[in-house]
């Protein structure tokens, strides 16, 4: 059974002009023709249309494709098998990309506007938008969440690199009072724990002692933040909880 140029334009999906194209170059010719002249395309052809159009998808001019399609050393099995592990790898790198793109997407509806370089030199492997689903939970209906979401979606590069330094160098200190021995409800703890307070206030929302109490209870019932703080001093957490919660109760006074 043969097909015409029409049929096998339609059932491959490629123009007619295309198979014209592949013919005049050599790269796939009819290997029948009816009396009148017709192109009529044979089942070997097709097999070799479907590696020619499998070649193309990976990217390889039609020059190369002739050369590795006209390999006398090379069989149809071991070109499919050649073309198997091409489309794995391409298939490896969209994946790669559609994560790329849809974390762009999540970063761009969370307002952080970096470059791929920029958002790893600030976050490293750490990702804002992962904890999205669970900030809008707890705090979506809230004014401080939309102003959050308003004042992190202006910042630049350098804003960010500042926010990190400022919230590690009291994080830093938090970690030597505790190791130090000074108590949580000592002044010097306390003066501490504002400015962690007043850190969140001037980067993100406003920060009440009633949120910040919040917070601080939330260092210790979350595994995930406790872990965070933990890892610089074990108890840490704990640590920072009471420290927050003396300097409330300090100013509630």
């Amino acid at each position: 059974m043969s097909l015409s140029v029409g049929q096998v334009s339609r059932l491959a999906g490629v123009t007619v002009r295309t198979l014209h194209h592949y013919d005049e170059i050599g790269l796939l010719s009819p290997g029948e023709r009816t009396a009148a002249g017709y192109r009529r395309y044979t089942d070997d052809d097709l097999v070799r249309l479907q590696q020619v159009l499998l070649y193309r998808e990976l990217g390889f001019p039609l020059e190369e494709i002739a050369v590795i399609l006209d390999d006398p050393r090379v069989d149809e099995l071991t070109q499919l098998r050649r073309q198997h592990e091409l489309l794995i790898r391409k298939s490896d790198r969209l994946r790669e990309v559609i994560t790329a793109v849809e974390r762009a997407i999540e970063a761009r509806a969370r307002g952080i506007t970096l470059t791929p370089e920029e958002r790893l030199e600030v976050f490293g492997a750490f990702r804002p938008e992962d904890h999205d689903a669970e900030t809008e939970r707890r705090w979506g209906g809230t004014d401080a969440y939309a102003d959050s979401r308003r004042r992190v979606a202006s910042y630049t590069k350098a804003d960010w690199l500042a926010l990190k330094a400022e919230a590690a160098a009291v994080g830093e200190e938090l970690a030597a009072a505790y190791t130090a021995g000074l108590p949580a409800g000592g002044e010097p703890a306390m003066d501490l724990a504002e400015r962690h307070r007043l850190h969140i206030s001037r980067w993100f929302y406003t920060c009440t002692y009633d949120i910040h109490r919040c917070l601080g209870e939330l260092y210790v019932s979350d595994p995930r933040f406790t872990a965070v703080y933990d890892e610089a001093a074990p108890g840490l957490a704990g640590y920072v909880r009471d420290a927050i919660a003396a300097n409330a109760a300090r100013h509630d006074h």
